[in-house]
């Protein structure tokens, strides 16, 4: 995913190295070529769980 600056925004996020460690292991058993990508897919499921749930 390119960085356009006018419609991205950066966010800089301290996370336990447990937490890191499942992002890594989403990231390789879903082949994701990058860490943001994976932690924006995460991101991304969680707020649909959490639409639905609402």
């Amino acid at each position: 995913m390119a960085v356009n600056p006018e419609t991205t925004t950066r966010k800089l996020v301290s996370m336990p190295k447990e937490l890191v460690q499942e992002i890594e292991n989403y990231r390789f058993e879903n082949r994701i070529k990058t860490e943001s990508e994976a932690i924006r897919q995460l991101i991304k499921l969680g707020l649909d769980a959490f639409k639905k749930a609402s």
